[in-house]
């Protein structure tokens, strides 16, 4: 815990690693804004049959992936401790496992709970996975 530098005497307290995780959200958010718009113009542009969806899915996430990581080395981490290539790999194998729990995440809540709409269990299920996985991984591992 730090003080607030703000008014003398205020004895406000901030948890920095509650920053650093709000920001790691943010950044999560913005990164997830970018899949899903990419993905709804693609699906749009080039059909929505289940193979041509996959396709923008992919592009979705490939997109949104590559703000996410910019927005965090920049901003929630401050370029860590290792050089760019060094954190692209390790955020790579974070970013295909992130990918693999959340198909899998989103297959078994709509397969077990059918009345769920896929659109929110695709939601449900990323900030799931964002707030147990992903943060921890990027902060641990990647941006370390």
């Amino acid at each position: 815990m730090c003080q607030f530098a703000g008014s003398a005497g205020s004895g406000y307290k901030f948890d920095i690693g509650m920053v650093t995780f709000l920001k790691a959200q943010a950044a999560a958010v913005t990164g997830s804004a970018v899949d899903f718009l990419v993905f709804w113009v693609m699906a749009h542009l080039i059909g929505n049959t289940p193979d041509k969806l996959s396709i923008a899915t992919a592009i979705g996430a490939f997109c949104g992936g590559l703000v996410n990581f910019l927005i965090v080395r920049k901003w929630v981490f401050s370029e860590g401790q290792k050089g760019a290539h060094v954190q692209a790999g390790r955020y790579i194998l974070v970013w295909a496992g992130s990918i693999l729990l959340n198909a899998r995440g989103v297959y078994l809540v709509t397969t077990y709970f059918a009345t769920i709409n896929f659109l929110v269990a695709r939601i449900l299920v990323s900030i799931l996975v964002g707030v147990t996985y992903n943060y921890i991984l990027q902060k641990r591992f990647v941006f370390k």
